[in-house]
């Protein structure tokens, strides 16, 4: 079965940094392409980064553009988000999941890692 298991949350000031890992098992990695969601208190799940199954090619919400990488290690089965210069707005449960453009694709989903960006 699909597993996916988000980490490396955590408490950090505005316009600090922080690198999230999703580690997949499952299914065939490198078959897929793969996107970062959040969820803050009292709103949808949305879409936050993209990448290809290569990592060739990436796209971002508006909203973190500039300043969030994604990027995968197709050896390790695992995909990453920097974030950088990060905002209160930032704020929420980060998830990982396959992606068909924006859409999540696997109805299997991780507990999430918890991002809080607060002074």
């Amino acid at each position: 079965q699909v597993q996916l298991v988000e980490s490396g949350g955590g408490l950090v000031q505005p316009g600090g940094s922080l690198r999230l890992s999703c580690a997949a098992s499952g299914f065939t990695f490198s078959s897929y392409a793969m996107s970062w969601y959040r969820q803050a208190p009292g709103k949808e799940r949305e879409f936050v980064a993209f990448v290809s199954e290569s990592g060739v090619v990436t796209y971002y919400a508006d909203s973190v553009k500039g300043r969030f990488t994604i990027s995968r290690d197709n050896a390790k089965n695992t995909v990453y988000l920097q974030m950088n210069s990060l905002k209160p707005e930032d704020s929420a449960i980060y998830y990982c999941n396959g992606a068909s453009g924006r859409a999540a694709i696997f109805d299997s989903w991780g507990q999430g890692t918890q991002v809080t960006v607060s002074s």
